[in-house]
C-alpha cells in the first residue's frame, strides 16, 4: 500500500513552469498551423479567380478575335517583379503573348492600349521589333490608341500600327533620346581632402566615373551612342508614318504634342474617344469579331512577396525583419561606420555632406551607368 501511494505522488502534476512552457509552444504552434491554413486557402482563391494564375502566355478564345495588348506604365524588364494584372508593363510576358498570338489562327489583329511616358530603348525596341515580326509573319494588322500619354518610347511603339488613334486629351511626341545624368563630384570631395584614384588600362575605360570629370573626346563618345539611337528612332517613324525623315527630324526635338497638333502634323491619324476607337477597330478587321483583353496574370507565390524585396524570406517575415533595407541596421546604404549616414548626433554638417554625396555616388554605382531612354520626363 505504502508503494502505491508513492508512485501516486512521484506522478503528480507538473511545475508550473512546465506547463507554462508546454502551453505557449502548443499554442504558438497552433498559430502556425492556423496561419499556414490561412494563407493556403487565400492562394487557393485568388488562383482560383484567375486574378493570380502564373504568368504563362495570354491563351485565346475558340472564336475570332482581336487581341488588346495594354502597355501600361514604364517600358523596362524591370517591371516584371511587380505584383498587378493590368497597372505596369511586363516586358517577357509581352513578348510571349505576342509569339502565342503569331501561331493562333483565331486571332485576326492586335490593338496596342498604350498610356506610357516611354521607357528603355532596348526594351521598347524589342517591343516594336516582336510587332513587325508578327505583321510579316501573319499579314494581320495592327492598331494604337492613345489614352492620356503615350511619349517618347510609347510612340516608338506605336510607330508600327497601321493606324494610330489618340484621345483629345492624349500627350504624344517626344521624339529624342535621354541618357540620363552622369554625376561628377571630384572637385566636391576635393574640397573636403579626399583625392581618389582609379586604376585602369585604356583612357576611357573609366569614362563616367563620379570621380574624374568627362573628357570632351568621352562627351563625343556619349553623344555618339545617343545620336545612333535618336537617328533609329526617326527611321522608325518615317517608315511607320510615311514620310520624309527630314520632315520628322524637324518634328524630332523631344518636345511633347496634342493630340491636335500631332493630328496636324502628321503622327496620328484620327482623334477618338476609346469606344469609338474599338468600335471602328472592329469594323476595319474582317468579320468584326470581338476585342479581347490580353492581360499579365503574376504567379501569386513568388510575385505576392517581390514586392517586400528580393531579400526577402518567410522567416525574416515572421521574425519582423522584413523591412530592414541592405546594408545597415537602420536600412542606411552603407551601414554605420562603412560611408553611409549614421545616427551619431556628433557628425557634424561637413561630415553629413560628405557622407550624403558619398551615399549618393555608391547607389549611382551600383546602380550602373544610366540606360539609354526613349522616355518622357517632364
Amino acid at each position: 500500500m505504502e508503494a502505491e501511494i508513492t508512485n501516486k505522488r512521484r506522478r503528480k502534476a507538473l511545475p508550473d513552469w512546465a506547463t507554462v512552457i508546454i502551453s505557449v509552444v502548443g499554442a504558438l504552434a497552433l498559430t502556425v498551423v492556423i496561419i499556414v491554413a490561412l494563407f493556403t486557402f487565400i492562394l487557393g482563391q485568388v488562383a482560383g479567380s484567375g486574378a493570380g494564375a502564373p504568368s504563362k502566355a495570354f491563351v485565346g478564345p475558340s472564336e475570332p478575335y482581336i487581341a488588346r495588348i495594354s502597355i501600361v506604365g514604364e517600358i523596362s524588364g524591370d517591371a516584371n517583379q511587380y505584383y498587378s494584372s493590368d497597372s505596369a508593363y511586363h516586358h517577357d510576358w509581352t513578348i510571349e503573348t505576342i509569339d502565342t498570338l503569331i501561331n493562333d489562327d483565331n486571332n485576326k489583329g492586335i490593338c496596342l492600349w498604350l498610356n506610357t511616358p516611354g521607357g528603355t530603348v532596348y526594351e521598347s525596341d524589342e517591343l516594336y521589333l516582336k510587332l513587325m515580326e508578327y505583321k510579316e509573319k501573319t499579314g494581320r494588322p495592327i492598331y494604337a490608341y492613345m489614352k492620356q500619354m503615350a511619349a517618347s518610347g510609347g510612340y516608338y511603339i506605336a510607330s508600327s500600327a497601321d493606324e494610330i488613334y489618340a484621345n483629345r486629351n492624349t500627350w504624344t511626341g517626344s521624339i529624342g533620346v535621354t541618357m540620363g545624368t552622369v554625376f561628377d563630384v571630384s572637385e566636391f570631395l576635393e574640397n573636403h581632402g579626399i583625392h581618389t584614384d582609379t586604376i585602369t588600362a585604356g583612357r576611357n575605360k573609366a569614362m563616367g566615373s563620379y570621380y574624374t570629370p568627362l573628357t570632351d573626346e568621352q562627351k563625343g563618345i556619349y553623344q555618339g551612342l545617343v545620336d545612333d539611337a535618336y537617328d533609329r528612332f526617326v527611321a522608325i517613324v518615317a517608315h511607320g508614318r510615311k514620310m520624309p525623315e527630314s520632315d520628322v527630324r524637324t518634328l524630332a526635338d523631344g518636345r511633347i504634342y496634342t493630340a491636335a497638333q500631332a493630328l496636324d502634323n502628321g503622327l496620328i491619324d484620327r482623334i477618338l474617344g476609346e469606344k469609338e476607337a474599338e468600335d471602328l477597330i472592329k469594323s476595319k478587321v474582317d468579320g468584326s469579331p470581338e476585342i479581347v483583353d490580353c492581360y499579365y496574370r503574376p504567379d501569386v507565390y513568388n510575385s505576392l512577396f517581390s514586392s517586400l524585396g528580393s531579400g526577402f524570406s518567410i522567416w525574416d517575415f515572421l521574425t519582423g525583419k522584413a523591412g530592414v533595407a541592405p546594408g545597415g541596421a537602420n536600412g542606411v546604404v552603407g551601414g554605420n561606420g562603412n560611408g553611409g549616414v549614421s545616427g551619431d548626433s556628433s557628425v557634424t554638417a561637413n561630415d553629413s555632406d560628405v557622407a550624403a554625396v558619398l551615399n549618393l555616388v555608391q547607389e549611382q554605382e551600383s546602380a550602373g551607368v544610366p540606360p539609354l531612354k526613349y522616355l518622357y520626363t517632364g
